[in-house]
Parts: structure tokens; sequence; C-alpha cells
């Protein structure tokens, strides 16, 4: 059995205690059981938190899933070795529809309507906007309730149609490579050039906890950048500081910055077993 105190002293610096309880307990559970525990939806950083805790573990091992290919948000199955089922994650997977003739709903919008329906973000999963409306995932045990009460997001009347994760389109990304030089390598200098807006408005947006590093929520405007970093920026996607190339003549770093687009959905193939 893993050693719980000195895996909760490693995360306590970062903040992450709470969360690397929940997820030790599901772990441990798991290993009693000689079955299966499985979280509710996590983002990257929180799945990253999980396969640490999950590495603890002789005999458990990490699983994940979150419906469409590439999910950014998923559900982790911590999974005893010698069992030899398969883990049920547990998602369901739903289609909403609006008349986009009248109605012009963002990723804000869809999350504000669960919030108001007293959820919480961890029942959801990934939110893909589609030509007829949008998709996502959510926790299954929600069903009943999403299906009764998800009648309306702003003033838009919606139709929600339960679908399967077959049916989940795939979202495909477009990168867009930015070369830029800045003063120094700090938060809103960077992100301001890869989304193309000034540093003040990027410096108010993270005050506004509008921005993450590494999907956990920026400590303010000055803090430092790496090389290999995520920033994402709500509703605007995600921007990898995928290189820093050096010191200009003039003194400033020169960078080289991936912005990810959405661009299109395709429909994912699943294979077939004869």
């Amino acid at each position: 059995m893993a050693d719980r105190e000195k895996i909760l002293r490693y995360f306590r610096a970062g903040g992450d205690e709470e969360l690397a309880a929940k997820l030790l307990d599901l772990a441990e559970g798991a290993h009693r059981s000689r079955k299966f525990r499985v979280s509710d939806f996590l983002d990257p950083h929180g799945c990253n938190v999980a396969e640490i805790v999950a590495a603890n573990f002789e005999n458990v091992k990490l699983e994940t899933s979150g419906g469409f290919k590439n999910a950014e948000r998923m559900k982790v199955a911590f999974v005893a070795e010698d069992f030899f089922g398969q883990p049920d994650f547990g998602m369901v997977c739903f289609k909403v529809e609006w008349d986009k003739r009248y109605y012009e709903l963002s990723h804000r919008d869809i999350l504000g309507a669960f919030m108001g329906m007293g959820c919480k973000r961890d029942i959801l999963g990934d939110i893909i906007f589609i030509p007829e409306g949008a998709q996502f995932v959510a926790d299954k045990s929600f069903t009943t309730y999403i299906m009764n009460n998800l009648t309306q997001i702003g003033s838009a009347p919606v139709s929600l149609t339960e679908i399967t994760e077959a049916d989940l389109l795939q979202k495909e990304e477009k990168v867009k490579v930015i070369s830029a030089t800045v003063a120094a390598l700090r938060l809103d200098a960077v992100a301001a050039a890869g989304y193309g807006v000034s540093r003040s408005r990027m410096a108010d947006e993270i005050k506004g906890q509008n921005v993450k590093v590494n999907w956990k929520e920026a400590k303010n405007a000055a803090q430092p950048v790496s090389e290999g970093d995520i920033i994402s920026f709500r509703s605007r996607g995600r921007v990898e500081v995928a290189e820093i190339r050096g010191t200009t003549k003039k003194g400033r770093l020169s960078i080289t910055l991936k912005r990810y687009i959405s661009v299109s959905y395709t429909h994912l193939t699943l294979p077939t077993i004869a």
C-alpha cells in the first residue's frame, strides 16, 4: 500500500492536497476491492495528479476516458491489476440543439445553464460545438436530471437528445505557429502575443481568473512561463510555448508559440471486433 501521508505532503505545496486525497481514496478502494474505482471528470492537470497517485500503487493501473477522442476533460479509473473486466466510466452523451437563426450561444452559456441547475463542473466533460448546436458528455447518474431540466440555455429554448459515444463528432484542430518577441517571459506578455490582444487586456483577463497555465488558475500577470507550458484562455482555446529561441540584438526574447484552433468535426470510426 502506498504511503498516503508522503503523497499528500508532496501535493500540499502546490495546493492539490484535497484532490490528491480524493484520488487516493479511489486508488485504495480499487486496491482493496480488487476491482476499479472511477473519478469525476478531471482537467489535464487533475489527470496528471491521478497518474502520480497511481504510480505509487504496485497493483493498480490507471485508465482514462472522456468520450471524445483526445478529450481534454476525462474520468480516470483506478483498476486493480487482477481485475480482468472493463471499467464502467459511467458517462452519458448528449446533443443539444437550438434555433441558430435567433440565438448565438457560447461555451460559457452552456456551462452557465448547468451551474444554474445546481450542477458542479466535475459532472461535465468536454462541450463541443457542431453545426446543429453542441455535444457534451456528462456523468451518467445525472441523465434523468439533465433531461428534465436542461430545457433552456440563456434565453434560447433547446432540445436535448441522448446519443451514443459512436455519434460523437470529433474535434479537429488547426495549429497556427506564431513567432514573437517579448521583453520577458511573463504570462501577460506571452499570452498577449499568442492570442493577439494587448498586454493590458490580457492582464485584466488574468485578474478576472479567465486564464490558466497548465490547467491551473494563473497566479498573476507577472507569473513566469517556460518552454512546454500550455496557456488556456476561456473560450479562446490553448497556446503552447513551443520554443524559446534566444535573445535578439535589442535584448528581447524570441519565442515560438503554437495556437490550437478548432476548425471542423468528423465522426470517430470505432474499431469492429470480428
